[in-house]
């Protein structure tokens, strides 16, 4: 047994005291299946992790222009990273990592903000590659947020409540609907062409039709099809696209057969304006990894409170952390846990921290094979929209989940309110920074930064009701994304 097994274990004998969640698993966290089991649920695991991993890659490349070939190098490091970062949370390695069967991929809650930037980088006369210059070096030192935060995660809780956390979770899928059905409609390529094709018959068909095959599998019996409905749903939308003529693999030609990393391939810049709204966004990720290693403990049958517990979390969040810092440097964007793996080990009974070595390694390896990213690459803009429109009303829907969980009285439903309605505003009215500074731009100018501070703010001030609480409102069945 290794160092790290023994102080893993000395850890579970101090807190034989703490209770532990029932569970039903045929293996523990530090149990070690056989191989040809090992790499059957990890295979599971992939699956319900892939697809959140590449869009957020897909749908920023889409945004900034960028040619096929740089998309599929970018898609490929955002799967090798996850690799990676999925090795580091599973094993441990010193005070790094929760030691739990917790996997990591790109967060969709920088999507928005990241966009943002990129874009607006673009229309200032810059490159794609140079805004995304741009963009890795505002990840790489907001990095260090969360790193410094992981250290006092106690101190948090105080300020950033379920009320706060839930309704910030609420704007990120609330804003990032917009960018769903831009791209059913043909993506933001076909938008700015103004050749007719955006919003075509056959495009909105085609996202239409993905979004029912997704919605009709996620409220199957059958739990490998709900688990699988995204991917099922991509895959024969791009048959279909494959049929009508309108997927074009040729850029396949061109790619390598394997794809190293480039530590800073497009050099890494820094703007104090852009960097602004990334400190909230980490910080209100180290909020959501908390939640995310929670549950894992929970469905893995360990302790959910308590010293161990604690340092878990700790370990999780310092991960998340320098996981994201690991990742600007692949040139790819903050990754963070993920939560559908917890439905995953509940369905196969395997808790095992060792699987996820497996799950790394099969990320790692399509990685390097710039095929996979060329392959999704080519896939139509309204397949995609299709699939990513029903996961972004499932985040809004996750945060709804955690509001009414904490059970709503009159300060809490105007934190929502007041929260919900400035960071929606921004959206619907971004031409009110036009003229602005480009500090005060950057800032209000995400939804998520101008609604997160607005609930941090309102948590803050707002003094508590003394009156009776109202019953807690029971919190419907999270909805996979």
């Amino acid at each position: 047994m290794t160092q790290i097994n023994n102080e893993m274990a000395l850890e579970e004998l101090e807190e034989t005291s703490e209770p532990q969640f029932k569970s039903e698993l045929i293996y523990g966290l530090n149990d070690k299946p056989p191989v040809a089991e090992s790499f059957f649920v990890a295979f599971q695991h992939v699956l319900a992790a892939f697809v959140g991993i590449i869009t957020p890659a897909l749908l920023i490349c889409g945004a900034l222009g960028l040619d096929a070939v740089n998309t599929s190098y970018i898609v490929s490091m955002s799967l090798l990273a996850s690799g990676i970062c999925t090795f580091i949370q599973c094993k441990k390695i010193g005070p790094v990592g929760s030691g739990l069967l917790s996997l990591q991929g790109t967060s969709f809650a920088f999507l928005g903000p990241i966009i943002g930037v990129g874009t607006a980088t673009v229309k200032g006369g810059a490159t794609p590659e140079q805004a995304l210059a741009l963009i890795f070096g505002v990840c790489f030192f907001g990095a260090f947020v969360e790193i410094i935060l992981s250290r006092f995660l106690h101190l948090m809780s105080k300020i950033i409540t379920p009320v706060v956390s839930g309704t910030v979770v609420m704007i990120i899928g609330l804003s990032l609907i917009r960018t769903g059905v831009v791209s059913m409609a043909g993506g933001p390529r076909a938008l700015a062409a103004n050749d007719g094709s955006f919003g075509s018959i056959q495009n909105l068909t085609l996202g239409l039709s993905v979004l029912l095959i997704v919605v009709l599998l996620t409220v199957s019996n059958n739990r490998f099809l709900r688990m699988g409905a995204i991917a099922i749903g991509l895959a024969i939308g791009y048959l279909v696209s494959i049929f009508l003529g309108i997927v074009n693999f040729s850029v396949l030609s061109s790619l390598p057969w394997i794809s190293f990393p480039v530590p800073f391939r497009y050099g890494m810049s820094f703007d104090f304006a852009a960097f602004l709204p990334f400190i909230l966004l980490y910080v209100l990720t180290a909020i959501e990894t908390v939640g995310d290693l929670t549950a894992t403990s929970a469905v893995s049958g360990e302790p959910v409170k308590g010293g161990l517990y604690i340092r878990r979390i700790k370990g999780g969040v310092l991960g998340d952390g320098i996981n994201s810092l690991i990742a600007a440097v692949l040139n790819t964007f903050p990754n963070t846990t993920f939560s559908q793996n917890n439905g995953v080990i509940q369905m196969t009974g395997v808790g095992s921290r060792y699987v996820g070595f497996y799950v790394a390694g099969i990320f790692a390896v399509l990685g390097l094979l710039p095929i996979v990213g060329g392959v999704f690459q080519a896939m139509p803009q309204p397949v995609l929209g299709g699939a990513t429109t029903v996961m972004f009303g499932s985040i809004a829907v996750a945060g709804l989940n955690i509001v009414s969980s904490a059970g709503l009285d009159r300060r809490s439903m105007i934190i929502v309110a007041v929260s919900l309605a400035m960071g929606l505003g921004v959206v619907y009215a971004p031409e009110i920074f036009a003229d602005k500074p480009p500090v005060l731009k950057n800032l209000f100018g995400s939804s998520i930064s101008t609604g997160g501070l607005t609930a941090i703010l309102l948590s803050w001030l707002l003094p508590h009701s003394h009156s009776p609480q109202p019953a807690k409102i029971e919190a419907a069945e999270p909805v996979e994304s």
